[in-house]
């Protein structure tokens, strides 16, 4: 079961070309229970690699599932997805666990990360914010995505005040548990990464450019959706 309560599909089978040479990665980060599994999951061409584990009540006192109702797993690791981009280009997805005993493994996630995904509750903002903090702090570029949990009770306007946003910084609705609404997210950020490159080559900035497969990143379209096994 995925972190928004949704039953995941039992099997994908899309191999990965032989012709593949060049990988991309893209980090998803938030706070526990915003949804970061189930928009790996709702992407991925093939079945997620995930470590989600029971929760238990060693966890009591150290997690705080208060805000994140029915949740019975937590991710412990990191989440795993992949999207074909072309026959040589492959996108990685990587989502990060949750928890604040988990933190430590951000910094080796966001290594060598085209760019990243901030998955937001409004409910428990201030969840989000050493998110934002360590991105900021490696440099790496990102979009903040508002993951409804039901009608939105702030405006987008209301939700980038809360979170001190940058106004070059995109802000995002969409429904993680939705193939469509997550992969839009993915289309906005490429898109972001691709206006701040041509930023900088504009202004004449040492080493601007399209980084390889950048371009072909853009052509997220519609990743295929893997198969399900038969019962």
């Amino acid at each position: 079961m995925d972190s928004n309560g949704s039953e995941a599909p039992a099997a994908r089978r899309t191999p990965l070309h032989g012709t593949a040479d060049n990988a991309l990665k893209i980090v998803v980060v938030g706070g526990f229970g915003v949804g970061k599994t189930t928009l790996v999951g709702a992407v991925s061409e093939i079945r997620p690699l995930n470590t989600e584990e029971t929760m238990t009540k060693a966890g009591e006192g150290i997690d705080d599932p208060s805000g994140a109702w029915g949740k019975r797993s937590t991710t412990v690791a990191f989440d795993f997805g992949r999207i074909t981009l072309s026959a040589s280009q492959v996108l990685y997805l990587f989502g990060a666990p949750g928890q604040e005993r988990f933190w430590f493994l951000w910094d080796r996630l966001f290594s060598g990360a085209l760019g990243a995904v901030v998955l937001v509750d409004t409910r428990r903002l201030e969840e989000s914010w050493y998110a934002i903090d360590r991105l900021e702090h490696h440099g790496t570029p990102f979009i903040v995505a508002r993951n409804n949990f039901g009608e939105p009770t702030h405006t987008r306007e209301q939700v980038r005040e809360a979170l001190d946003l940058p106004a070059d910084v995109p802000l995002v609705d969409c429904d993680a548990r939705d193939r469509e609404s997550s992969k839009q997210v993915l289309i906005e950020l490429v898109r972001h990464l691709t206006a701040r490159v041509e930023a900088a080559a504009a202004a004449g900035a040492p080493g601007a450019g399209l980084p390889a497969g950048l371009t072909a990143a853009e052509g997220i379209t519609d990743p295929s959706p893997y198969e399900e096994s038969t019962p």
